[in-house]
């Protein structure tokens, strides 16, 4: 019989993925047949992956659970994150089910006429998950002590509900009050799912143990709840899930190694609605390498390299871009720019048709429905109500910012829209042989591409650090970095710090090993 072991936690950010995917790689080195599962997940960092029980081939889900299915060495599919609400701004969501994007709707119009149905979704891919594994290891969302949700909390409540689960309540030590959002929590569930909480993990501790040791068993005996475990503060390198960790719209923020004293220095343009900013993460591992998000009207003199990740609202991104003078600023920037995705969009000529898009009507209303782009590849943009969402492997040809970089990029393609070349420009990706702006286009220092995840691939890091002039072995790795994903790092850091027999047995779950 399946158990799930629901990871809940006292706020957003405190470590849940983290402590999911660890327990996911552990069960999985113990020969047990398990998944991740979250119900309902709310961000724009999402993955392509096979949409085996919908008519399409492919669909969306978020990166979380597509890190901790490879975690727990499945194929990941849509059953893993089967809703998820990828927010586009005032107060709205494009809202996929089962991988597929269904519309766009405000928080009202989601609870009031969707939510019922998104419920029964959910409920129908843990069915099968369950009946496929041993353990689904669920992950929760932000708070679970949220009472104004707790009627329609389907990520948290009504996944401990429908999965007969064995609840793991984790907390964040490091912003202080550990102790306070432990009970305050415990206090505020519902009484059916507090009764199926198992134990507490505390999470990000810097310091000496035994001086917290007296408040862990106070909060045992006050409770009855036994702490799992404490977490020291570690980033084994998995990729953020959702905004949380991006530095506020209009702040700069460094993120990188030290290994170096004349680092690299990418700049990302931290676009108010930035999505899949996950793209860059390969880049801030590399030795020698400083990722710096800059806001749109910056002065990018001091950086190597800018690159302009996806956006979930291309047009009014592009608005903001626009009012802060980018295109002029990028235009007179001598470094390699690369646009991934909207990025790419961003850069071209202008995009046409746009009011397809859902957009946020406090910014630009009155835009006509062919939007000026910021001017730096001869392309334009037609966006269209269908939605590409696919796997894709890129034969690449290395031009301008990407020189150098010659052989075969895989990552994964989600975007409204195809674009077209308007004039003569180079085209260095391509699929099956045909090159085409459809897939990417460059232009002096600047190019653009569909393909999220380029920077994964070894071939793509080291051409656009070529292109800054690094020597040849400074760049560091010469394979993808999806080899060096750190599920291991991950499961380590679990089970030096975590009582993970104790999490098993109280969830009735018996390995052999």
């Amino acid at each position: 019989m399946s158990a799930t072991i629901l990871v809940a936690g006292t706020a957003s950010h405190v470590g849940k993925s983290t402590v999911a995917a660890g327990l996911c790689r552990l069960l999985a080195d113990r020969g047990v047949r398990v998944a991740p599962f979250k119900a309902q997940n709310m961000s724009n960092n999402a993955r392509a992956v096979p949409a085996p029980h919908v008519d399409e081939a492919w669909g969306e889900i978020g990166v979380s659970q597509y890190v901790q299915a490879r975690a727990a060495g499945v194929q990941p599919t849509t059953d893993h994150n089967p809703v998820l609400l990828k927010p586009s701004g005032s107060g709205a969501s494009q809202l996929v089910v089962d991988g597929r994007a269904v519309g766009t709707y405000e928080a009202g119009s989601y609870y009031d006429e969707h939510w019922a149905t998104a419920r029964e979704a959910a409920e129908r891919a843990h069915e099968r998950l369950a009946g496929e594994h041993d353990v689904v290891v669920a992950e929760g969302a932000g708070s679970i002590a949220e009472i104004n949700l707790h009627d329609r909390d389907l990520a948290n409540v009504e996944t401990a509900r429908f999965s007969d689960a064995s609840v793991v309540l984790v907390a964040d030590i490091e912003r202080g009050g550990v102790f306070a959002s432990l009970v305050g929590t415990l206090e505020l569930v519902p009484d059916d799912v507090r009764d199926r909480v198992v134990g507490a993990v505390v999470t990000k501790f810097r310091g000496d143990e035994a001086i917290l040791e007296p408040g862990l068993r106070e909060f045992e005996d006050r409770t009855g709840v036994p702490i799992l475990g404490v977490v020291p503060y570690d980033d084994p390198g998995l990729p953020e899930e959702d905004s949380v960790a991006l530095p506020a719209v209009g702040e700069r923020h460094v993120v990188g190694r030290d290994e170096h004293d004349d680092p690299v220095r990418v700049g990302v343009v931290r676009l108010p609605r930035a999505s899949n900013v996950t793209d860059v993460e390969p880049l801030a591992r590399e030795p020698g390498v400083r990722v710096v998000y800059v806001p749109p009207g910056d002065d990018l003199r001091d950086l190597d390299a800018v690159v302009l990740p996806g956006t979930k609202n291309t047009v009014d991104d592009l608005l903001a871009c626009r009012d802060a003078g980018l295109g002029d600023t990028l235009a007179e920037f001598d470094g390699p720019v690369v646009g991934l995705c909207g990025g790419y969009q961003l850069l071209g000529e202008r995009i046409e048709n746009a009011s397809v898009e859902g957009r946020d009507e406090s910014v630009g209303a009155g835009e006509a429905d062919a939007v000026p782009s910021l001017g730096l590849l001869p392309v334009v943009t037609r966006f269209d109500h269908e939605k590409a969402v696919r796997r894709a492997t890129y034969e690449l040809d290395g031009v301008g910012p990407l020189a150098g970089a010659t052989g075969t990029a895989s990552g994964y393609e989600i975007h409204m829209g195809e674009t077209r070349a308007v004039a003569a420009v180079e085209t260095p990706f391509a699929v099956d042989g045909k090159a085409s702006a459809a897939f990417g286009a460059s232009a002096g220092n600047v190019c653009g591409t569909y393909l999220h995840g380029l920077f994964g691939n070894g071939v793509a890091r080291r051409g656009l650090l070529a292109a800054v002039g690094v020597e040849a072995g400074r760049a560091g790795a010469d394979t993808d970095s999806e080899a060096g994903d750190p599920y291991d790092s991950t499961a380590t850091l679990l089970r030096e710090s975590v009582d993970v027999d104790a999490l098993l047995s109280a969830a009735g779950v018996c390995v052999n090993y």
